[in-house]
């Protein structure tokens, strides 16, 4: 046997031509239909010591983007070759997708003899078993947070407002936006108790009017999926929370209603999805807030969005843009 390789594709015809093709040239097959799976399935492998060699994955699945995938199966699993096909691919998309390391990339249709070479030549640079590690005493100190959206009731102060709010010790973030409030903000402390009390402190301001505030929670998901979610959810925001207005484009926070008993197939659409700086799940599950890093009017947003709109189980979404001060 040369190796173990997992089939990442939705289209049934697909998955069996590989299997078929694959198999012939002496490796082992495992497919999944979705993203999801294949991260219960690498997981699997992991604890049975059985780690897979390579990854196929096609770029669009129905619950988790390709892109996002293919990073987080870098983060996760460091050292495992991904080779990337496509129906639907650009130059943009193959520079992405070969700017990670080990990683192969192949235009639908292409020849099964390329592909194969491909595979012989991409060798794991260490065991898929050395997989990225949670720290659970990290974990269990993690602090408290909350989402606020204000509405400025007093326009001609809404700069002297926005400058209060700023210096307000425990708000991690505060941006003026544009949708169905005015701000937002993200106040964090080391306790629900320190939490509440910024809430209080904040809702003491003249001139604004509270319309919702809703505390940060953990989800309940499946194990592997919520370690998978949470190594690469860390990775992105030392990356880029610290200052996601540093992105190109246009930044936007989004408000998602979901269906509770849908939240894990949600949540990793979002999470996964790309441009997404980060996720959090807030109004008891019941929602998802996330930052969206864009690409000018018709960038990020408006792709996730829609995308979102049509999931079983997600019942609204908001944007609210930030807006720059230049504006």
């Amino acid at each position: 046997m040369k190796g173990r390789v997992l089939v990442i594709e939705n289209e049934a015809e697909a998955r069996r031509s590989l299997t078929f093709g694959l198999t012939r040239e002496e490796y082992d097959v495992t497919f999944c239909p979705d993203g999801v799976s294949a991260i219960r399935e690498l997981k699997s492998a992991q604890e049975k010591d059985k780690p897979y060699t390579h990854i196929i994955t096609d770029i669009f699945m129905p619950d988790i983007d390709g892109i996002g995938m293919l990073k987080a199966i870098k983060i996760r699993y460091p050292g495992l070759p991904v080779i990337v096909i496509t129906g639907f691919g650009d130059e943009a998309l193959k520079s992405t997708v070969l700017s990670e390391p080990g990683t192969a990339y192949f235009d639908k249709p292409f020849e099964f003899s390329d592909l194969v070479k491909a595979l012989d030549n991409l060798s794991a640079e260490s065991s898929a078993s050395d997989a990225a590690k949670v720290d659970a005493v990290e974990d269990a100190r993690e602090s408290a947070a909350a989402y606020l959206a204000i509405r400025i009731t007093e326009p001609a102060r809404s700069l002297e407002i926005l400058k209060e709010l700023r210096g307000i010790d425990g708000v991690e973030r505060c941006d003026a936006v544009r949708g169905d409030f005015d701000v937002v903000i993200v106040a964090r402390g080391g306790s629900r108790g320190e939490v509440e009390k910024l809430k209080e402190r904040i809702g003491s301001i003249q001139g604004i009017e509270i319309v919702f505030a809703s505390d940060v929670v953990r989800p309940e998901l499946d194990q592997e999926v919520d370690e998978f979610i949470r190594v690469y959810s860390r990775t992105i925001k030392a990356c880029c929370v610290a200052s996601p207005d540093g992105q190109s484009g246009r930044t936007s926070y989004i408000f998602v209603n979901i269906d509770k008993k849908a939240i894990q197939r949600i949540l990793t659409a979002v999470v996964f999805s790309e441009g997404i700086v980060f996720c959090d799940v807030i109004d008891d599950g019941a929602a998802l807030a996330a930052m969206v890093a864009g690409q000018g009017v018709a960038g990020a947003t408006p792709r996730i969005s829609g995308k979102l709109g049509r999931i079983d189980g997600v019942l609204r979404v908001r944007e609210a843009a930030v807006i720059r001060l230049a504006e």
